[in-house]
């Protein structure tokens, strides 16, 4: 039995948390979902508390949303790819914002991909699938071990 993908959810809404989680889960690539509703406690499932050991939790690819309470998307992006542990972990932005300004940033900050959220359900599903077959099926990255169980 293979291990399945780690994803992680960066998302603050309830709505578009759940039908990210199910477009994930339908397809040939098995994944274990975490979620993290905001920028904090994203950061303290990467990087573990302030002044604690790193946690041994460790995505495989990381959905993030630019627009969140106490800590916002960029930020949270910034600090992962200041930490030797996290920087080459796959960001994809997965947001509503489809500003140049933003999309100028995110890749600057170290995004991996730009996905704006389409409003159609199907266009939404469609979009994940891409995401997900490419990072888990096309592009070939070196393993490493993950430990963790669901977050939510």
């Amino acid at each position: 039995m293979t291990t399945p993908f780690e994803v992680l959810i960066i998302d603050d809404e309830p709505g578009d948390v759940g039908l990210t989680r199910l477009a994930l889960e339908q397809g040939g690539v098995k994944c274990h979902i975490s979620v993290a509703h905001d920028g904090i406690f994203a950061l303290e499932l990467l990087k573990g508390p302030l002044g604690g050991p790193p946690p041994s939790y460790l995505p495989d690819l990381v959905l993030l949303d630019l627009n969140m309470p106490r800590v916002p998307g960029l930020e949270v992006l910034k600090a992962m790819r200041t930490d030797p542990r996290l920087m080459a972990v796959p960001v994809v932005i997965l947001t509503t914002s489809a500003a140049e300004s933003d999309i100028k940033r995110a890749y600057a900050s170290g995004a991996s991909g730009y996905v704006v959220k389409p409003i159609e359900l199907r266009a939404l599903f469609e979009s994940i699938q891409i995401v997900k077959d490419y990072w888990f099926n096309i592009v070939r990255r070196p393993h490493h071990p993950t430990a963790c169980a669901e977050t939510a």
